[in-house]
């Protein structure tokens, strides 16, 4: 999502947990066991874990407006940075809360521990998949047919931000193929400048360029893992990228540092393969560059293709041990799904919906001061439809990134290749899932 920066190897591999014995208590009125999707008798109180900014208020929109159902919201630094850790040991002790933020990388993660309700037991649930743009359900069902581990809350469709005045004032187009956009990066170069900024460890941009390719890392067939981090895709991505680095064709600083936001603000790059979120983070890393930036489709593999990558995005799912998975998932619903929600989370936060209905809030209808007026949000919108919902993340994406983003430093400063990092990431991720007893297709 837009304000979380990867803390890659913040958070150490979790280990196997025995989960499926935990309970909590978390409220005052009548009890209903979990996978039991009827009401509670009383007053029932929720907790929830998050750490979006601001979203203390839209809670308040709720508990005003429901007094039998209070939820308490506890804040906490994003999931690689201390929450996820705090769930697990939460679970293991039986006092997680009854809900919690958790992003589509690391729902895999909290199922194979057994520490998520399949909300499927809930008609309104079920009933409320044609709600959502399509690959954002199937984030959460996990590649399942009947099962769902959370509800879709938010989504980072990618587009290309570039500085639409350097572009123009060195008449280069703007890139609608990878092809194009290596021959615009050596138009850049030989103008002085770069044309992005390749993240030596932020390996989710990386994965959404995979994503955008038909790329697939992980498969799960109910019984076992198939990991596949070295398929044509991945090897199609790699070698590109490989090619623009070893062509000094794009800066390689470690995303979300001081050098990294001057180089955009210097003009010294020209544009980001990003996120919805990144308008916020260009905004306020580069913030001499106002008015001359815009945002186009992300070029595509194939001239013609009508394809997006997505980077972030998460969801609201319900912890093993709630004895309210009623009220859990009324609450879930409403504040992923609701008006007044994604308007409160779209202004405090920018979050960007994960609703069909939500793409169209009037505070994503206007034009973007930053962006010269431009309504960007038209963008990704239509990113948004373009996104591939087969997508599946593993159960040890904390590790795999951590090991992979080794050996992207490696090949960043001439050390290896990209698609050996990917190799080695293959090796180590299935190796993980070993240890854990999670069982793997080789």
């Amino acid at each position: 999502m837009q304000h979380k920066k990867k803390a890659i190897a913040a958070l150490a591999l979790v280990g196997t947990l025995a989960l499926a014995g935990c309970s909590t208590a978390s409220g005052d009125g009548g009890t209903s066991a979990a996978g039991d999707c009827t009401p509670s008798d009383g007053k029932v109180d929720l907790t929830f874990t998050s750490w979006i900014p601001g979203i203390e208020d839209a809670v308040q929109l709720w508990n005003d407006e429901n007094p039998d159902i209070q939820v308490a919201v506890q804040t906490g630094p994003n999931g690689n940075s201390g929450t996820y850790q705090n769930f697990f040991n939460q679970l293991k002790a039986g006092n997680a809360p009854d809900l919690g933020q958790i992003e589509y990388d690391a729902l895999p993660n909290f199922r194979v521990q057994d520490g998520l309700v399949d909300l499927a037991a809930c008609a309104d649930v079920v009933a409320a998949e044609d709600d959502f743009v399509p690959w954002t359900w199937g984030q959460v069902t996990l590649g399942t047919e009947k099962e769902i581990y959370g509800v879709p809350q938010d989504s980072g469709p990618m587009a290309l931000f570039y500085r639409s005045d350097l572009f123009e004032a060195n008449g280069i187009a703007v890139p609608t193929t990878w092809d194009e956009y290596k021959k615009a990066a050596k138009q850049v170069r030989a103008a002085g400048g770069y044309i992005t900024n390749f993240s030596q460890t932020d390996i989710n941009q990386f994965a959404g360029f995979v994503w955008q390719a038909d790329g697939q890392w992980f498969q799960n067939d109910g019984d076992e893992w198939t990991v596949d981090l070295t398929g044509d895709a991945s090897k199609t991505v790699a070698d590109y990228w490989q090619d623009l680095i070893d062509e000094d064709l794009v800066s390689t600083y470690p995303a979300w540092t001081d050098e990294w936001n001057n180089a955009y603000n210097s003009g010294e790059v020209w544009s980001w393969n990003s996120a919805v979120w990144g308008a916020n983070s260009i905004a306020s890393g580069a913030p001499d560059t106002a008015g001359n930036w815009s945002v186009a489709l992300a070029p595509q593999w194939n001239a013609g293709e009508a394809k997006a990558g997505n980077w972030g995005g998460s969801s609201t799912a319900v912890f093993k041990g709630t004895e309210h998975l009623y009220e859990a998932t009324k609450f879930a619903l409403w504040l992923n799904t609701s008006d007044e929600a994604l308007t409160a989370l779209n202004t405090s936060a920018n979050i960007y919906p994960a609703t069909t209905a939500g793409l169209d809030l009037p505070s994503l209808q206007e034009g973007v001061e930053f962006y010269g007026g431009q309504k960007i949000y038209d963008v990704f919108k239509e990113a948004a439809t373009q996104v591939n919902p087969d997508f599946v993340w593993g159960p040890t994406m904390t590790q795999t990134y951590a090991d992979v983003a080794d050996g992207f430093k490696a090949a960043a400063s001439g050390q290896g290749t990209l698609f050996e990092a990917l190799e080695n990431g293959q090796t180590t991720t299935i190796d993980a899932l070993k240890a854990q007893s999670i069982p793997v297709k080789e």
